[in-house]
């Protein structure tokens, strides 16, 4: 095997405000990426920072009456706490404020200098005459220059991505004392960006290699234009006293802005790792270097990442990004979340609600594809998915087994003739199984494909042990090799779902390395057309009793995080909540409630065969205004049903939904196609009221008759 060198980074916290669920988006994202890549023998460092800079740290700490030394001390063991409680595995969590991100700031500015790419010029910057400061970017507000958009920040838009000065702002005021700001002359530092030896190379960089994802070049081409248009604008880097930062070398009163030093920062975080590990730093930053560098970020600060970063780096002399990696936001509930606005749930206060990390962890992972796309955190959606998947269908596979192996057979997994018998069932009843498409997907950070592979093998497994019924064959003595087969064959394709899942639920997955009793769940490696079964647990293995592995949410336990967090996700007027709520109260009283049809004998009901069926894809059904079309998993065949549900079901967030089908209903033949079955739902037809899509309790399978 080819083993690769890898450094990889997630963007750096600002040290001025607790981690909440939209940072751990990118946290998660990279720590499943960087635990994939550890499994598969590969050297990988994992350097993260606190970014610590900046006037908002400087007025924050004089305001709580320290220093701010002693300010970002405090909040850099706040994030680490956080991070370490959902699992985030760091090779190094540093600082910016450290000699080695000072060294290697001071070193790359020098030699952008050298290089005729630093030029001084004065501007006129905007002034705060209450505060008696200059105002930095985020400390400057208005409407966005490029799309209008209000409240936006002076460095950034959030609505359109655009990136401008302060003073370029539409009806800008002081977020500091609210008062309007007035111009004032400075001279600033620029890194030339306009200059044709970054625009050229940038025009080239951000097209060639796969350094970015496609839609981040398509945005990064609109911003530079073609050869010959000189679109980009020369970047401030310099801001004037008060100021938290670094200092630049020869310069009284000016220092280095925030964002020149932060993305520094995962040079200085590395340095700070090779110093105590003994690893070569020049290897991994030389021009030349043969390692590969991976930078995961939010959307938001591409710009910075893929334009500034990279010509900053190819300039002064060192190798540039392998690739970025850019992710959506976060919303909750279809809300957007914002810190600036208030509207997030605190990292701490998730884990305060004793909710499981890796409940988070997985629900992240079903929902990430790679690309740019926002996610969504419906908290009704994360309890029954949870619950369905990782206990309903998952851990459900070694609960089912694992205490006969104890009872009857001392905890050992067949061996001999039965083991070769297992090997012979595994191979035939599952030859698709090949690990390389999860790895495929792990790979490519589409997350939610590889867990839709694992939750499918989940589902045949769950499928083979409830036709072996081991609970069955238990009650007869006689049978004893046929459960300690059916039970084995349970434990083993346990285990090989349980490498998959690991980089997700490495928590989980250390509880079941004690109970299966192997020393590390090693990645599944499947050469092209290798039996699976070269990759099961020894003949004869023992594994250890079984001791609960994961609970399900309790839906107590979501509605105590809401209400830590209500001043924040709730709407923003408690009365306006009230008077909705008795709206609400009003039309469960006042609608109208349809009769109850006639009486009819238990012999008319059981000619209805109802089963449990997955919702295997829903799309909309093209000139149709009711209908979606539904293919539905019932177990031993898949049935296409067009249902009358549109107007209340967004087709996407029903596909791996349960529901219940009427399965024996004579196909009806449509102009759109052949609709053969009809799905349960409830309306409120006396008031005009919504759809409600029937849904089993966890632990259901399709194909299970509802009686």
């Amino acid at each position: 095997m080819n083993t690769r060198k890898m450094l990889i980074t997630s963007a750096l916290p600002y040290a001025n405000g607790s981690i909440h669920l939209g940072h751990l988006v990118e946290y998660i994202q990279t720590d499943i990426w960087v635990r994939f890549q550890k499994m598969q023998g590969h050297t990988v460092y994992y350097v993260c920072a606190d970014d610590t800079h900046g006037t908002p740290i400087m007025l924050r700490a004089e305001k709580e009456g320290m220093t701010p030394e002693a300010l970002i001390a405090r909040v850099h063991g706040e994030h680490l706490r956080d991070f370490t409680g959902f699992h985030i595995q760091f090779d190094n969590y540093y600082s910016t404020h450290s000699p080695e991100t000072r060294q290697y700031s001071e070193d790359i500015y020098q030699k952008l200098k050298a290089m005729g790419l630093i030029k001084v010029r004065a501007i006129e910057q905007l002034y705060d005459p209450v505060k008696n400061m200059f105002l930095p970017d985020r400390f400057v507000k208005g409407e966005c220059p490029k799309c209008g958009a209000q409240d936006q920040y002076g460095d950034s838009c959030e609505a359109c991505g655009a990136a401008y000065a302060p003073t370029e702002l539409k009806n800008p005021y002081s977020a500091v004392s609210g008062a309007a700001p007035v111009k004032k002359a400075s001279e600033h530092f620029f890194f030339s960006l306009s200059d044709s030896r970054c625009a050229d190379f940038l025009r080239r960089w951000t097209r060639e290699a796969n350094h970015l994802q496609a839609e981040a070049a398509n945005k990064m081409h609109e911003w530079l234009g073609e050869a010959g248009e000189n679109k980009l604008s020369d970047w401030d880097i310099s801001r004037d006293a008060p100021y938290f930062g670094f200092e630049i070398p020869g310069e009284s009163g000016k220092y280095f802005y925030v964002w020149l030093d932060a993305p520094i920062g995962y040079m200085g975080s590395f340095k700070n790792l090779c110093a105590q590990r003994g690893i070569d730093f020049d290897e991994f930053w030389q021009k030349d270097s043969t390692t590969e560098l991976y930078h995961f970020i939010g959307k938001d600060i591409l710009y910075f990442h893929a334009l500034f970063w990279p010509a900053m780096l190819e300039n002064s002399g060192y190798r540039t990004p392998t690739q970025i990696f850019a992710h959506g936001f976060l919303t909750v509930n279809g809300e957007k979340m914002s810190k600036s606005r208030g509207t997030f749930i605190t990292a701490e206060s998730y884990l305060q609600q004793q909710l499981n990390p890796e409940w988070l962890r997985y629900y992240y992972a079903a929902k990430l594809n790679g690309t740019l796309e926002d996610i969504d955190l419906n908290l009704e959606d994360f309890t029954a998915r949870v619950n369905s998947d990782l206990v309903g269908k998952y851990i459900n596979i070694a609960s089912r087994c694992a205490g006969f192996i104890t009872k009857r057979f001392d905890g050992k997994l067949v061996a001999g003739e039965e083991y070769r018998t297992l090997q012979q069932m595994i191979d035939e009843r599952f030859a698709s199984w090949q690990s390389g498409v999860i790895e495929q997907a792990y790979e490519e950070r589409d997350f939610s494909a590889a867990v839709r592979q694992i939750m499918k093998r989940a589902d045949e497994v769950n499928e083979l042990i409830q036709e072996l019924a081991p609970w069955d064959i238990a009650k007869e003595t006689a049978r004893n090799n046929e459960l300690h087969l059916a039970c084995s064959l349970g434990i083993q394709l346990f285990y090989l779902l349980s490498c998959y899942l690991k980089p997700i639920l490495p928590a989980t997955a250390a509880r079941i390395e004690h109970f299966l009793n192997c020393a590390s769940l090693l990645w599944p490696k499947q050469e092209t057309g290798q039996a699976l079964s070269t990759v099961l647990l020894p003949a004869g293995h023992v594994i250890n009793p079984y001791q609960h592995l994961m609970t399900r949410i309790d839906a107590k336990q979501i509605n105590a995080l809401i209400e830590a967090n209500k001043q924040t996700i709730a709407p923003a007027s408690d009365s306006h909540s009230r008077v909705r709520h008795s709206e609400a109260q009003q039309h469960i009283q006042q609608r109208a409630i349809t009769p109850i049809a006639e009486i009819i004998s238990i012999d008319d009901f059981s000619k209805i065969d109802l089963r449990i069926a997955r919702i295997v894809n829903a799309e909309h059904v093209e000139g149709a205004e009711k209908l979606l079309k539904l293919t539905l998993d019932i177990g031993a065949e898949q049935r296409t049903v067009f249902a009358g549900i549109k107007s209340a079901y967004d087709p996407e967030k029903l596909k791996g939904r349960l529901t219940v089908m009427v399965a024996n209903l004579a196909p009806r033949k449509m102009k759109f196609g052949l609709s053969e079955g009809m799905v349960l739902a409830a309306s409120d037809e006396g008031s005009g009221g919504g759809l409600f899509l029937l849904s089993p309790d966890e632990g259901a399978q399709p194909g299970m008759r509802v009686k």
